[in-house]
């Protein structure tokens, strides 16, 4: 039986992996920060995993905060931000201001639009709204629009495109940058 010739060994590889990562902390640094990322998207990606993407958003009517009428249909013509959230969502609050300023930012480019959903009474939403000094449109989802789109937590964002095809969604926390950067682009 022959005998195979001589070539580096797998582990005295690792070791020279392991003194390039000793020799240079950027690049160790470099190297966890490539793991967080994909561990972020890893994450992200399982918990919109039963999201759908591509088809038009259901067309349904939503009273507003305010006692007027919206119609999904009536979003088409710019892309659209809808976040659903819930009052009693501390991640929710932490994230209102970052709405409040990418509306801002976003201008007439875009709609920002947020769904209350899982409360028990307007009075819960409003007292929210007041807290939060939300400047955006409230909309009420009376007619059981975050189930259609298969909203388990919160909170849910939805992207849609200028047609209202849905282009994506995130669940938690996004900062302002992360929700203008999927809402422009």
């Amino acid at each position: 039986m022959s005998e195979l010739p001589p070539g580096p060994a797998p582990v005295s590889a690792l070791r020279r992996l392991k003194r390039a990562f000793d020799a240079s902390p950027w690049l160790q640094r470099a190297f966890d920060a490539l793991v967080l990322v994909a561990i972020v998207v890893g994450v992200g990606l399982w918990q919109t995993r039963a999201h759908v993407r591509g088809v038009a958003v259901p067309a349904v009517t939503l009273p507003s905060l305010d006692g007027a009428t919206v119609s999904t249909a009536s979003l088409s013509g710019k892309p659209t931000l809808l976040a659903f959230w819930a009052p009693w969502c501390g991640v929710c609050e932490s994230e209102s201001r970052n709405l409040g300023w990418a509306r801002g930012l976003a201008g007439d480019r875009a709609n920002v639009v947020s769904v209350a959903t899982a409360y028990d009474e307007v009075g819960q939403v409003r007292a929210y709204v007041q807290r939060n000094g939300v400047d955006y449109p409230v909309l009420l989802d009376e007619a059981g629009l975050a189930e259609a789109l298969q909203v388990a937590s919160f909170p849910t964002v939805y992207f849609l495109d200028a047609q209202g095809r849905i282009k994506g969604s995130v669940v938690g926390y996004t900062t302002t940058a992360g929700l203008l950067l999927r809402l422009l682009w």
